[in-house]
Formats: structure tokens, C-alpha cells, sequence
């Protein structure tokens, strides 16, 4: 890690919470008419909030509390929707079904169950975790009357899965024709990289 890199990214971790940093994507610097550039994207933990209760949750809190029979209920309960159907349609009056019954003795229960009848419970998978993008550019003056001159801009971009911001990133490299590696940091690493503050 060179000097302007890190001084690079001790100038994000002033305008960015370092804690909160995933990974940075480092571009090599450019240099033109005495000014040097380069530029970083960032991948930002978003802010910590309290997450509602997951749509999977819900629905089977709900299924639970719809087929749960109390310990001191009398009799069955009323069968399923789901067996309702297949009764009508047949599938459970099949040959095949009527001589497991018969073995069990039970031919005339209202109740008998099909393991294949019971509905199916589908949670949808979680969707992948998405983080705030920020790119950031510095410019350093080389040359003429403002030589030393040393900016730094971070800007908020939008909200991406990690995925997303690395098939971003190697997409801007493929279009500039940059053939430097990008520079990739994990959170841990960029803090690493920090220059340690002075103690007083």
C-alpha cells in the first residue's frame, strides 16, 4: 500500500464510518496535466435497525396457530382443506388406498390421512444482504501554483448486494481499458491499513 493510497483511504474513514465498512475497491490513479486522480467504491453495512418478523415466520406462526389442537380438546379435528379435495377427486378412493385400510381396520374413519395430501410449506428464500455503495475520488495537484492542492470526495450511490458491486466494479475496469489490477480490501483490512492516530 503506498502513501497516497493510504492517505486516500484515511480520508474515507474521516467521512465514512470505518466500523461500518465491508470492502473497497481500489482503481489505479491516473495522471494528467500535473494532476493525479483516482477513485474507490465502497461497500457500506447499512445502519442497524430492528428486522420485522420474516414473511416465512409469519405464515408459519400462523399455520401453527390454525392446525395446533389443544391437550384437552374432545374428538377430531376437522380435516384439511388440501385432504378435502383429494377425497373428491379421488386419489385417496383408489384401489390401492382401499387395501391399506383395509389392513388397518379402520375403512369407514372420515379422518384417515395421506402422507402425499398434507400441504407443503414453502418459505422463500431470504433475499441476499444489500449494502450502501459510495464512491469516492481523490485529486492531488502536482504541478503549478497549486501544487499539494488535495481533495476528497465520497458520494452515496445506491444500495447493492456485494455480487453486484464486484460485477460492477470489474465492469468499469473492462469499459476504461484500465489492465492494473483492482485493488480489493476487505473491512478488516482497510482498518489495518489505517495510519494509527498520534496519542497526545
Amino acid at each position: 500500500m503506498d502513501e497516497t493510497r493510504t492517505r486516500f483511504l484515511a480520508a474515507i474513514a474521516k467521512q465514512l464510518p470505518a466500523e461500518r465498512i465491508a470492502e473497497a475497491h481500489l482503481f489505479a490513479a491516473i495522471r494528467q496535466g500535473g494532476v493525479e486522480s483516482g477513485v474507490a467504491v465502497i461497500a457500506l453495512e447499512p445502519e442497524q435497525v430492528e428486522a420485522p418478523q420474516e414473511a416465512g415466520e409469519e405464515s408459519l406462526a400462523a399455520e401453527a396457530a390454525v392446525t395446533s389442537t389443544p391437550d384437552d380438546a374432545t374428538g377430531p379435528a376437522e380435516p384439511s382443506e388440501t385432504f378435502a379435495e383429494a377425497d373428491v377427486s379421488g386419489t385417496i378412493g383408489s384401489a390401492d388406498a382401499d387395501s391399506d385400510r383395509a389392513v388397518d381396520g379402520d375403512d369407514d374413519s372420515p379422518y384417515a390421512t395421506d402422507a402425499e395430501t398434507e400441504p407443503a410449506v414453502v418459505v422463500a428464500p431470504a433475499p441476499p444482504r444489500r449494502y450502501v455503495v459510495c464512491t469516492a475520488r481523490y485529486r492531488h495537484t502536482l504541478k503549478g501554483p497549486d501544487r499539494g492542492k488535495w481533495e476528497v470526495t465520497v458520494t452515496e450511490e445506491a444500495d447493492a448486494p456485494l455480487l453486484t458491486v464486484d460485477a460492477v466494479v470489474r465492469g468499469v475496469q473492462r469499459r476504461s481499458g484500465d489492465l492494473d489490477e483492482i485493488v480489493r480490501l476487505s473491512g478488516d483490512e482497510l482498518r489495518a491499513a489505517l495510519p494509527v492516530p498520534a496519542t497526545p
